[in-house]
């Protein structure tokens, strides 16, 4: 296998394609009310690395060339996901993404509100002023996974029971099933066989659970006396590792860290505690093993796609979302 690519790397293939997806993305924001048209500037200008889009062009490449159509589903798979992102901010009172001031911080949650309902319906328009129903039916079917999602999180957070089982349910539908609809969008540009387009869903699927799980082990750090952000931890997440570390644990010590978490989870020190314990019950370690078993399924699930530079930059984009340090 070739070494790993950067970024940059991965994207040379459709450096192209991200290059016009930034002014079609914008143009299918575009409104004639001023206060909206200064929002989605703001919106653009505060993007993020665009690892979805990518999904979504390598995918199509692929296959067969890019068309205008895959244009459109990245930039759908992106409406989408950012008016979630916009809702979510509101949903969490959260007042900071990725560095920036989140919508609602800036403009308040009423207008962050109805900038997340305009970007669904831009979305929706999109697809619908081009007939490409077969698109929107793949993306809709994610935000009602990810609302799903969000809701089961929220009913289990409570009482901190989540299991295994339950833990998985929910990723695969919040974060999961978006990374999904890139893959199953890129695909479904530019080549009609089902087969095929079910396919590069659950490839994406086995990614997106890999990336959620990364995730859960970033928030961790790598330093087992407990000097990590901890941020899953102060907001009550029950994560792959704590889940393991909690099952591994005897009825007192499983008590004494769920009293932690719902109590004490604003103390530092208390943090760090619930960080040194899963550490020592081996949490980190089996989060590990299963986001590298997914990596694999997902690799496997590649070689029966065309073999090309496409299909290998996916795989590089694959090890990049489970190797990356923030």
């Amino acid at each position: 296998m070739a070494s790993s690519l950067n970024l940059d790397q991965i994207r040379q293939p459709v450096a192209r394609d991200m290059e016009l997806f930034e002014d079609k993305f914008r143009a299918a924001m575009r409104s004639r009310v001023p206060l909206l048209d200064r929002i989605t500037h703001y919106i653009v200008k505060r993007k993020g690395k665009q690892i979805r889009p990518l999904f979504v062009f390598l995918s199509a490449g692929m296959m067969k060339e890019v068309t205008e159509s895959t244009h459109r589903g990245a930039a759908l798979v992106e409406l989408l996901h950012t008016a979630t992102l916009v809702h979510d901010d509101v949903v969490d009172d959260a007042y900071e993404r990725r560095g920036f001031f989140s919508i609602n911080a800036l403009w308040k949650n009423k207008i962050a509100v109805l900038v997340g309902d305009y970007l669904l319906s831009k979305g929706l328009l999109l697809s619908l002023e081009n007939k490409e129903f077969h698109l929107l039916e793949i993306t809709s079917d994610a935000v009602r996974r990810m609302s799903e999602g969000e809701l089961l999180q929220i009913e289990k957070a409570r009482r901190l029971d989540i299991t295994e089982e339950v833990y998985f349910e929910i990723i695969s539908n919040k974060t999961a099933s978006l990374i999904a609809s890139c893959c199953a969008v890129g695909v479904a540009s530019v080549y009609n066989e089902p087969a095929m387009v079910e396919k590069a869903r659950r490839f994406g699927e086995k990614v997106g659970l890999a990336f959620q799980i990364k995730d859960d082990l970033l928030d961790l750090g790598n330093d087992p006396t407990g000097k990590t952000k901890g941020v899953d931890i102060q907001e009550k997440k029950m994560t792959l590792p704590l889940i393991h570390a909690l099952e591994k644990a005897d009825n007192n010590e499983k008590k004494h860290i769920i009293r932690l978490i719902k109590n004490h989870s604003h103390q530092r020190e208390r943090v760090a505690e619930v960080v040194r314990f899963i550490h020592e019950k081996g949490g980190i370690a089996y989060a590990e093993a299963s986001m590298r078993k997914l990596q694999a399924e997902a690799e496997e699930l590649l070689n029966d796609f065309p073999d090309n530079t496409y299909r290998e930059n996916l795989r590089q984009l694959v090890a990049f979302t489970v190797n990356r340090n923030k």
